[in-house]
């Protein structure tokens, strides 16, 4: 198995809308640890990135353009697994293909060094969206969480009526205060919401940070791959 970040496709089996089986292709990038491999015991992390709505298609290297595929791409040594599967320009989010999604990253936690108690969400923009819903759909999936720039419906003060069930999932949310494409206000608001149900969650809002600028911190921190790796899954 090679390691370091690579081009990746994978034919998964998800349910139809008339509950018959349906096969359909994921196209991802896959980077396994320099590492990886060498004590056939290890079991490693899994971060599954979730990309925003500049990188969807069907050209993997897009999802470079963003800072952990791009840092990746040159890095031997990051301590996780992850996998950053693309949306087809087809589908306008990420709601559309989470199904797949979790097919693929169960698939991948069947066929590598997974610790299944230490797999991690994030996603930036749409794909800090896409995190917040995949969490509601599957809450029982994930370690931690690390949403950025997103919230729950885009321009709409909505709250999921299930929010409470994250409660006991440990999220860690990113937003810049002057973020004119997804303001502030639907992460507030859902970090608020989550706090009203008792749930563990930390909010950095960067005081000077549009849109972009706060996912690129945010993935530079060195802190928020600490924080991930002291969760674990509650079973």
């Amino acid at each position: 198995m090679r390691t370091g970040q690579h081009p990746c496709s994978s034919k998964v089996q998800i349910e139809a809308e008339d509950r018959t089986p349906k096969t359909v292709e994921v196209s991802y990038l896959l980077y396994l640890p320099g590492e990886y491999g060498r004590d056939p015991r290890k079991k490693w992390p899994l971060i599954l990135f979730l990309h925003g709505s500049g990188e969807r298609g069907s050209d993997l290297d897009l999802l470079k353009r963003q800072p952990l595929p791009k840092t990746l791409d040159q890095e031997k040594t990051f301590p996780f697994i992850v996998l950053s599967p693309q949306l087809p320009l087809a589908m306008g989010n990420w709601s559309e293909w989470i199904d797949p999604v979790k097919a693929l990253a169960d698939q991948i936690q069947a066929a590598y060094s997974v610790d299944t108690y230490r797999v991690y969400l994030t996603g930036l923009s749409l794909g800090g969206f896409g995190a917040w819903e995949f969490a509601l759909r599957y809450p029982r999936t994930f370690a931690a969480m690390v949403p950025i720039a997103g919230g729950y419906r885009l321009r709409s003060h909505a709250i999921p009526d299930n929010i409470c069930d994250l409660k006991d999932l440990p999220v860690w949310v990113f937003h810049g205060a002057r973020d004119t494409n997804v303001l502030p206000a639907q992460s507030e608001e859902m970090v608020k919401a989550l706090k009203a149900c008792g749930g563990e969650v930390r909010f950095t809002l960067y005081p000077d940070a549009d849109h972009s600028v706060a996912w690129t911190r945010a993935y530079a921190d060195p802190d928020v791959y600490t924080w991930l790796l002291e969760k674990r899954l509650r079973v």
